[in-house]
């Protein structure tokens, strides 16, 4: 049996429609599939199933988590150790790991990780989707997430107020989430570290052996209310859309430490990827300014002269003390 029904929103691939009538049967299966039509073009098939939640058994609600993290990553299996454990360390619930089409074994570590962590991966082999990579996470995960850590992995949520203390806590980060009840996302402000002289990937990890960065914050990341996020599930990767009743503000409780200029063989890896987000190719001389491509380099993969000593503004080794105090030195 067919079943059509007009769609709610569409923005940047991802389409939003009501659930079909009842009944709808599918030879027998409670999962339905699901094809995508446009006004003047031949029907979609799409990977997307529509399958009927079936009542519960029980009327007890499943508790949420106060926060979960969701990234997007290839071949990021050097760092997810390391950026998960201190996450869950400080107060992430869950982890969702959109895999955009590893080959470094990322399903084994994950596999490893999960008899300590609540991870989880979700395929997502497409280019150019990371925007709606985040909104499938948005929208899949509402029934059990409060807020979600709008975070990659080369990114730290930090606050310059734990420097004192002698263990990690998993309510490190309630301050930053006990807002109003108005508030539907928190900015974070995002400091990008330097070489810091490494000359590859140093083996205490990211962010004890990346220790100088620039003076001012480039960007920001977010946490974000998952029942604030606007119907289209509109977003930026730094921060989504709300709904009109909430409002986003700035936290002074807590920031991102941003590991962008690393080592130059890990950079160079990063920079193609970043900038391949924007362009059909990195090469192509078109958003020569963006923030996503490094100060001065353009579209020339080359190693630039003095690259280990680049970018480096003020010392800031805070969270390398912190962190080989809470894990030991290495800890990834």
């Amino acid at each position: 049996m067919l079943a059509t029904t007009p769609a709610i929103t569409s923005v940047q691939q991802v389409t939003r429609c009501p659930s079909p009538p009842t009944p709808v049967k599918s030879g027998g299966s409670t999962k339905v599939l699901v094809t995508l039509g446009v006004t003047g073009e031949d029907p979609m098939p799409s990977l997307a199933t529509f399958r009927r939640q079936q009542a519960e058994s029980s009327s007890v609600t499943p508790q949420k988590s106060s926060i979960c993290a969701c990234t997007m990553g290839r071949n990021i299996s050097k760092f997810l150790r390391e950026w998960a454990l201190y996450h869950s360390a400080i107060g992430v619930d869950q982890f969702f790991i959109y895999d955009n089409g590893s080959e470094d074994n990322l399903a084994g570590l994950v596999a490893q990780l999960s008899s300590g962590l609540n991870i989880t991966t979700v395929p997502w082999p497409w280019t150019k989707v990371q925007e709606a990579g985040l909104s499938h996470c948005a929208a899949t995960q509402q029934a059990s997430c409060q807020w979600m850590a709008v975070i990659d992995v080369d990114e730290f949520i930090f606050s310059t107020s734990w420097a004192g203390l002698e263990k990690p806590s998993k309510s490190l980060l309630e301050p930053v989430i006990s807002v109003d009840d108005s508030v539907g996302q928190i900015y974070l402000a995002c400091y990008d570290f330097a070489p810091s002289g490494q000359t590859a990937h140093p083996p205490e990890g990211v962010c004890q052996g990346y220790t100088c960065r620039l003076k001012s914050p480039q960007r920001h990341k977010s946490l974000v209310r998952l029942d604030a996020v606007e119907p289209s599930l509109m977003n930026v990767v730094h921060h989504f859309k709300l709904k009109p009743t909430f409002k986003s503000i700035w936290t002074a409780f807590a920031r991102v430490n941003h590991y962008k200029y690393q080592a130059w063989s890990e950079f160079k890896v990063k920079f193609k990827r970043r900038v391949s987000a924007y362009v059909a190719d990195w090469k192509d001389p078109i958003n020569l300014d963006s923030k996503d491509r490094a100060p001065g380099l353009a579209v020339d993969d080359t190693e630039p002269k003095g690259w280990a000593q680049r970018y480096c503004e003020v010392k800031d080794n805070i969270l390398q003390l912190l962190t080989a105090r809470w894990f030991g030195v290495g800890f990834g």
